[in-house]
């Protein structure tokens, strides 16, 4: 259920509240943590669950509610079978593998427990080059909001939970012999709180609306990346200090991040320019920087968002012309609300985006002598491909020759980070030698697993799968009723 400021079952001397357990964060994770911990601990029948949300109950659900939610997944609904290798191959052997293995086992049940909740599946074939799961995506088929919306909605019906906006977590309580056992939380009326709790499931995301932590871990100019939506400028990177402040490890690379190609005209939340691979890329001096046709979008766009925002100064175009438009699934592509940037030549485009229209010019004519003789099939890795140009289109190179010229103007957008909290594959945290912490858990983005690439449509279902696991374990830890639990 919901509960307005000032309704908290609060303890009248001390103003402090007791749940079974405290969820920090109402993203597709935190949500799954709390949902999966009722349903575990039904048959005690007494164990409340609080949920915490920095934003208001409009605003819930963190990045979730605004990303698309892809799911790497086959139709079968399993996860990319390349996915542990992967992994291992992108982080050079740092990966936790067996993190990495339960996801690939558990994504059918978290599939199941989504839709379990009234979260409707679906499945499209792509018919783009896609570099995973044979040209195949799964999702939410209102994307994450719906999963943000259809897992609230079980916790709003439960008499066992409660729902706090515009509440911040603090800082962890730990008891004595060093378990957690709740969270100090500030309110709007800026007092503090203490929810007790024998278990605390970080759900709270990155460190990516922090302009501080962010200069830290990634550089200058890190100030300069704009969030991806309005959620992920929530995410502050709290939960990763309180609980390093009690011991815990982290894990992942806290210098790189998953950074998007999107378009700066606009305030929609995730708009993605993705058809980058039937054009050229060039940057404010209109010079080609990156090789558009090396793998599919969904292989390099995080290559080519970081790529912008840290050596392009944030600004780069997609410039395409009727063959680009011509690709069926183009424009489904574009997830911008803003028209393409349209010209019957390219100087007049130039002069529309801003960049020299001479040096445009100059630039395409290079890129259209270097396409060597072949036949472009847009559908398939066609190595259709430049000769004696740096950089190279490795494929789908035709010329850009066909008027009405379009552009999309192109700014790296940040999505999420990757360094976090070290856990199991159970969503517990731990210390530096591999200990669990007693009573902390941490799922989603809080926690740390990639290194070096992310692979594409790995994240929410990440959050959605370990959320369900803690949770359960969090339940079953409060049955059993011990005051300390061996390692597993």
């Amino acid at each position: 259920m919901n509960v307005e400021e000032g309704e908290l079952r609060v303890d009248d001397q001390t103003g402090d509240s007791h749940a079974g357990l405290v969820v920090i964060g109402m993203g597709c994770a935190g949500l799954s943590a709390a949902v999966s911990y009722l349903e575990a601990s039904e048959a005690r029948g007494r164990d409340r669950v609080i949920v915490l949300e920095r934003s208001t109950s409009e605003e819930r659900g963190g990045s979730t509610r605004y990303t698309s939610s892809w799911f790497r997944v086959t139709e079968d609904r399993e996860l990319d079978p390349d996915f542990v290798t992967d992994m291992e191959s992108f982080s050079g052997g740092l990966a936790d593998l067996e993190y990495c293995r339960t996801l690939a086992r558990e994504v059918p049940d978290s599939i199941a427990f989504l839709e379990q909740h009234g979260v409707e599946y679906t499945y499209f074939k792509q018919g783009l080059p896609n570099g995973n799961t044979g040209g195949g995506l799964g999702m939410p088929a209102r994307s994450g909001r719906g999963i943000v919306e259809g897992l609230a909605a079980v916790l709003e019906q439960h008499e066992r939970a409660e729902l706090l906006y515009e509440m911040e977590a603090v800082r962890l309580s730990v008891s004595d012999e060093g378990r957690v056992d709740g969270v100090a939380v500030r309110g709007p009326d800026g007092l503090l709180r203490v929810l007790h709790a024998p278990a605390v499931v970080i759900a709270s995301g990155g460190f990516e609306g922090n302009p501080r932590m962010l200069t830290q871990y990634l550089g200058e100019r890190a100030c300069d990346m704009p969030v991806i939506s309005p959620g992920t400028g929530n995410n502050r990177g709290e939960g990763i200090v309180m609980a390093v402040d009690v011991g815990a490890d982290t894990a992942g690379q806290f210098d790189m991040a998953h950074i998007e190609p999107t378009d700066p005209r606009t305030t929609k939340p995730d708009a993605v320019i993705y058809p980058y691979t039937y054009g050229i890329v060039v940057n404010r001096d209109a010079r080609r920087f990156f090789d558009e046709g090396k793998d599919s979008f969904d292989e390099t766009f995080e290559e080519l968002g970081y790529e912008i925002w840290h050596n392009q100064g944030q600004t780069a175009f997609l410039i395409g012309d009727q063959t680009s438009l011509s690709v069926a699934g183009f424009n489904e592509c574009v997830f911008s609300d803003k028209p393409a940037v349209t010209a019957e030549t390219l100087p007049d485009l130039a002069r529309q985006l801003g960049i020299d229209p001479d040096a445009l010019v100059e630039t395409v004519t290079r890129y259209n002598a270097a396409i060597a003789p072949g036949e472009l099939d847009p559908y398939r890795f066609d190595g259709k491909h430049t000769e004696n140009l740096e950089p190279p289109k490795s494929n789908w190179a035709f010329p850009i020759d066909s008027p009405p010229f379009i552009a999309y103007p192109m700014t790296g957008s940040i999505c999420f980070t990757f360094g976090g909290l070290r856990t199991d594959a159970l969503g517990r945290v731990l210390t530096p030698s591999g200990r669990p912490i007693p009573g902390l858990y941490a799922v989603g983005e809080v926690t740390g697993v990639y290194y070096h690439k992310y692979p594409v449509g790995t994240s929410v279902i990440r959050g959605v799968t370990f959320g369900r696991l803690a949770g359960a374990d969090a339940a079953a830890v409060a049955a059993v009723g011990a005051a300390a639990q061996p390692v597993r």
